[in-house]
């Protein structure tokens, strides 16, 4: 009996509360940065158990060979849900009569992006903290335009269809932490070195150049949605400085706040342009590995 009254109690707990609309967004967030902890943790015990190269390592090395492996956990997970909700999922299907594209969330959406709000900020953590072992400016300002982005989307409910096509672009990760790894071990001038170099390059050309441009794209075939919410967005004499009534077809009323603007177009472009410029280094890096080869 004192068993099953303990576990009604976590029940209402999980339901009440720590999966309640209202808290899922503080929920996820802490679940997210307690999973990066615990991979880190994992990944610093395996190694140490499994991989030889690790204890030979410096300490740079090594927090880096940990940092790495839960950007490829991240990638992997996002990645997965991400496909879900923007191909697979009803949530944003034309079909679907629930209100704009731009306005439509669940809880499981809203989750997801907690949990990469929780990496998000402890992974710009460890760049900070161990700067620039892990990465120069250029990722700090990737992840601070991805956890901006992320964030608002997560708390607001707008734009959480074209934030999740963004995050596609994790599909890059794992090849690029597993070329780390490779060279790393000294194994630059494997096979399996160059098989992975291609397939980066592959990977990058269609999760962050293409799917960019599919994002774009799809702005422009809804359009007529995304105009209204420019409208209210540009009336600011209007409405107030911070948001603005949004009233649609379905007569339903929405708070959209102007930051909104930068979730749908400044902050993709800005991610384009930076991949854009990386993809330029890959190509130039591809190159040179094949001429070495041959």
């Amino acid at each position: 009996m004192e068993i099953q009254s303990y576990q009604n109690q976590a029940e209402l707990l999980l339901k009440e509360y720590l999966l309640a609309d209202s808290f899922i967004p503080y929920t996820s967030v802490i679940c997210g940065i307690f999973a990066c902890k615990m991979v880190y943790d994992l990944t610093q015990l395996f190694s140490s158990v499994y991989f030889k190269s690790y204890l030979i390592l410096s300490k740079v090395q090594r927090n880096e060979w940990n940092n790495r492996s839960i950007s490829t956990v991240h990638a992997i997970f996002i990645t997965v849900m991400s496909l879900y909700f923007v191909f697979w999922s009803n949530l944003y299907s034309d079909n679907r009569y629930a209100g704009m594209i731009m306005f439509r969330s669940s809880a499981l959406s809203t989750f997801t992006l907690g949990v990469s709000v929780g990496y998000f900020l402890a992974d710009i953590g460890m760049i900070i903290w161990f700067y620039s072992s892990l990465g120069g400016i250029e990722y700090v300002i990737h992840h601070f335009l991805s956890l901006t982005a992320v964030a608002y989307s997560m708390m607001t409910g707008e734009g959480q269809l074209y934030t999740f096509m963004v995050l596609i672009s994790e599909t890059t990760t794992p090849g690029i932490n597993l070329r780390w790894y490779l060279d790393t071990a000294g194994m630059k001038r494997s096979r399996a070195y160059l098989i992975n170099g291609v397939v980066i390059f592959v990977t990058w050309l269609v999760a962050r150049i293409l799917l960019f441009m599919y994002l774009f794209y799809h702005v422009y075939l809804h359009f007529d949605q995304v105009k209204v919410f420019l409208d209210c967005h540009l009336n600011v004499n209007l409405l107030s400085y911070n948001c603005f009534i949004f009233a649609f077809s379905t007569k339903q009323v929405k708070l959209v706040h102007s930051y909104g603007l930068l979730l749908i177009f400044v902050v993709p472009f800005i991610l384009s342009v930076m991949n854009l410029m990386w993809f330029g280094k890959i190509i130039k890096g591809l190159r040179k590995t094949l001429a070495k080869r041959q």
